[in-house]
Formats: structure tokens, C-alpha cells, sequence
């Protein structure tokens, strides 16, 4: 009796010595072989633009969509499981309410205590952030004797302590559960002097909020990684794999392209123009706008970033080439698609749309957003272009119908290689290209509006 209850007092010192911090014995975590044999498997997240959230009625995100092709790439469901706190996600895996999370998580020591993490699938650097007419906080030195506001508990917590700790006399203001977007907002408005954003996030919300300024790294380069628990090292191997098929194969790029295309390209006067237009004169237009977007079936944000792209929303608008109103109709397809006065703005958007539509279903062998991508090229330089463009994809053993290979093939009609063996000719290629980014940029903005965002589990 005496020896089974030291076995016992020797089994509790191991297990007490192998709990996580905080004292509490995780549950046991499912493995692999409970995910498959279940046919589901279950990604903690957050609500965010950069997570997950709803648009039309669909589930969306970069986390997420990551998440839905590991699933697949399991042969299993996916569900997900939003965490109600930020500070919430690990103990929830833990306490086995979810299978791993993924929720642009740094990878740090502290939180490797913990959890295991995956493959790094991306690399961040955490940022300042201040208005843009703040000349005074630049860098590290300048967040000396300044109030900096954070999320409690992420890594910029971490990081702005061990500032502290390296002399430097930051003031750091801790918010519960407030989204890093939130924060930038705020900055934006100047309701608070400074926040940090890890660069992914910083470079995206600086379309939503131009009146922000990116200024220098408070780190050094970090890795986003998800976790699992420490009992499922099958199921983590599994997500490793995951992570170097779906970088050889392009579906990690494609997804990536998807929600951080384009966030290097920064225009403020251009944003700083649109974020103003699509409240004083957009609203005059929004309902025809509307309207004819139910009639074609599209997204009507879809249809406003043309417009602006097209003419900035002035139904007065006219080119060298004489393409005249707010979606820049030459003059043979105006009378092709019987429109009797090109500047009246009910006409010209309903012909604009329709032509634009006409593409869209043309090219029904490539699949969405591809082929938004190269509807949107042909709307802006004609069929012809884009046919040669194509073309030349094939030549080069690229996808026709991927846009990334006609990014690369389009601006190649501007050189004499290849516009003397084109069909069609000449074409300043270059334009299209930027005709495509700068829509998507616009249609991001606009998305941003309609984002639902489900309710967290408890």
C-alpha cells in the first residue's frame, strides 16, 4: 500500500510538472486519427478581414480559406469555431473545442509553451502605426515617454515589454479584446496617438483608413504559424505537409493573391479622393447602380469600382478616345446597345454593365475571380487584346485562364517580339493590368462595408 501510494505521489509530481502555464491539465486533444475517423475537423478563429467573415452570404477569409483546403486536403469537413476573446483561442484548444488554430498567430517563445505550432506560412514584421501628419514618431526611439494603445495579450504586448525592458519608456495602454483594426481606426480618427500592426495587417487596412501612416518596424522579421495541441503531433505533421504541397502546387499563392493582392500598391491622393466621392456622389448613382446589378446578377460594389475606375463617378465624363459617361462608352458600342444619349446615367450604366456581362460570359471556362479578372481586361481593351494575350499564355505553357498568367502576358503586346506576330496588334498592356489592380482595390474598400461578422462561441 505504502509503495503504490509513492508511485502515486511520483506520477503527480510528472504530470504536475508537465502542466501548461496556469496550473490546468489540458484535456486530451484529438489526433489524427479521431479528425478522420470523425469526418470533421475544427479551426479556432477570429472575426476579422483577415480571418474570417461573411460576404453575400459566404463564408470567406484568408485564415479560413487556408483551413477549408486543409480539410479537403484530409478528406474531411471543416467547421469552424469562432473564440469569443483573443486570449480565448488557446485555452479553447486545450480544452479540445477545437482540432487547431488559425488566426495569423505569431509564433513566439511564450506561446510555445503551450501549443505546437505548424510550418511558418507567412512573414510579418510589426509596424507603428500613426496618422499620416504625425512628424514626430518615427521609430522606436520616438515611442519613448508615449502612450502606445495594443490588444492585451498579443505579441505587440510582448514586444513593446521587452522595449521596456531594453530602456526605452513606452507607455503601454492594454484594451481587452479590441481587434487590431479597431485600433487603426481609431488612429485614423485620432482618437488614440499609436497602435502596432504586424505589416500584413497594417498594409491592407491602409486602403480602408488612407489617413494612417506605416512607420518603421518596432521587430525584427516573425512567422505566423497554427497551433495544435502538444497531444496531436500526427494531425500537426499532417498540416505540415499540407503547408509544403500547397506551395508547390500555387493554391497557398492563389489564396494569398486573393486577399493581399495589390497591398503594396498605395495611392493616398487616389484613396483619400475615393473614400470622399463614394459619400457625396456615389450616393446619386447608387440606386440605379443597384438595380441594374440585380437585373445582371453581379455584385453592385463591383459595378461602383468600375465606375469610379472609369470616370469618378461624373456622368459628364469624356475621353481623347470619345468614350463619354460614367462607364466611359465609345460611341459603337453606345449605339450598338441602343443607347440614345450616352451621358444620361440610367442608360449608360445599364449598357455599360451589359457589355461588361457579355464578357463575363464569354470566358465561362475559367473560374471565379479569373474570370472577373479578364471580364474586367477586355471591358477595359477589347477581346482581341486578350485573345493574343491568351495566346501567348499558351506558348509559354501558362494558363490562359488564370488572370496571373495574363498579367504576365499582356504588357508583352507592347513589345515588337510580340505585337508582330498578334493578331490584333499593338496594345499598351500595361494598362489593363492596372485597370484590373486598381478596380480590385476599389471593390476591397467597398466589400469591407458589407462584412458580417457571425457571432463568437462561448
Amino acid at each position: 500500500m505504502r509503495q503504490w501510494l509513492l508511485a502515486g505521489m511520483v506520477m503527480l509530481v510528472i504530470i504536475t510538472g508537465a502542466l501548461p502555464r496556469g496550473g490546468r491539465r489540458p484535456a486530451l486533444a484529438r489526433d489524427l486519427r479521431d479528425v478522420i475517423a470523425s469526418g470533421t475537423i475544427t479551426v479556432i478563429t477570429r472575426n476579422n478581414a483577415n480571418c474570417y467573415y461573411i460576404y453575400r452570404g459566404l463564408p470567406m477569409g484568408f485564415e479560413y480559406e487556408l483551413a477549408r483546403a486543409f480539410a479537403a486536403f484530409l478528406g474531411v469537413s471543416l467547421k469552424v469555431r469562432i473564440a469569443p476573446r483573443w486570449n480565448g483561442m488557446i485555452p479553447n484548444l486545450l480544452a479540445e473545442k477545437g482540432d487547431f488554430i488559425a488566426a495569423s498567430m505569431t509564433i513566439t517563445p511564450e506561446r510555445q509553451q503551450q501549443v505546437r505550432f505548424s510550418t511558418a506560412y507567412m512573414k510579418i514584421q510589426q509596424h507603428i502605426i500613426v496618422q499620416r501628419g504625425n512628424q514626430e514618431v518615427h521609430g522606436v526611439a520616438d515611442l519613448a515617454g508615449r502612450t502606445v494603445d495594443v490588444r492585451e495579450g498579443t505579441s505587440y504586448q510582448r514586444q513593446l515589454e521587452r522595449l521596456q525592458r531594453q530602456g526605452i519608456a513606452v507607455k503601454i495602454r492594454l484594451h481587452a479584446d479590441t481587434p487590431t483594426e479597431n485600433l487603426i481606426r481609431e488612429v485614423a480618427e485620432g482618437r488614440i496617438a499609436i497602435t502596432i500592426a504586424d505589416s500584413n495587417i497594417a498594409k491592407l487596412n491602409r486602403r480602408y483608413y488612407p489617413n494612417i501612416r506605416i512607420a518603421e518596424p518596432i521587430s525584427g522579421p516573425q512567422v505566423l504559424g497554427w497551433a495544435f495541441a502538444p497531444q496531436a503531433p500526427r494531425l500537426l505533421a499532417k498540416a505540415n505537409a499540407f503547408f509544403t504541397r500547397i506551395r508547390r502546387n500555387g493554391v497557398f499563392e492563389q489564396i494569398h493573391r486573393r486577399y493581399y493582392a495589390n497591398v503594396d500598391i498605395y495611392d493616398f491622393s487616389d484613396l483619400t479622393k475615393f473614400h470622399r466621392l463614394i459619400q457625396t456622389r456615389l450616393p446619386r448613382y447608387a440606386d440605379i447602380i443597384r438595380r441594374t446589378a440585380q437585373e445582371f446578377h453581379m455584385d453592385w460594389r463591383l459595378l461602383a469600382a468600375v465606375i469610379y475606375q472609369e470616370s469618378h463617378f461624373n456622368p459628364r465624363a469624356t475621353s481623347g478616345a470619345g468614350a463619354g459617361g460614367l462607364m466611359q462608352l465609345l460611341p459603337d458600342i453606345a449605339k450598338k446597345m441602343g443607347v440614345r444619349n450616352v451621358f444620361d446615367p440610367a442608360q449608360n450604366i445599364r449598357a455599360g454593365v451589359r457589355h461588361l456581362k457579355r464578357f463575363y460570359d464569354f470566358y465561362d471556362r475559367a473560374r471565379d475571380p479569373d474570370r472577373l479578372y479578364i471580364a474586367l481586361a477586355a471591358y477595359n481593351i477589347g477581346m482581341g487584346h486578350v485573345l493574343d494575350a491568351r495566346n501567348i499564355a499558351r506558348e509559354k505553357n501558362l494558363d490562359p485562364d488564370k488572370w496571373s498568367s495574363l498579367v504576365h502576358t499582356l504588357p508583352l503586346l507592347s513589345e515588337e517580339k510580340y505585337f508582330q506576330k498578334a493578331k490584333y496588334g499593338y496594345c499598351r498592356g500595361t494598362e489593363p493590368v492596372r485597370f484590373v489592380q486598381k478596380i480590385r482595390i476599389y471593390y476591397d474598400i467597398l466589400k469591407r462595408q458589407a462584412i458580417v461578422y457571425p457571432r463568437p462561441e462561448s
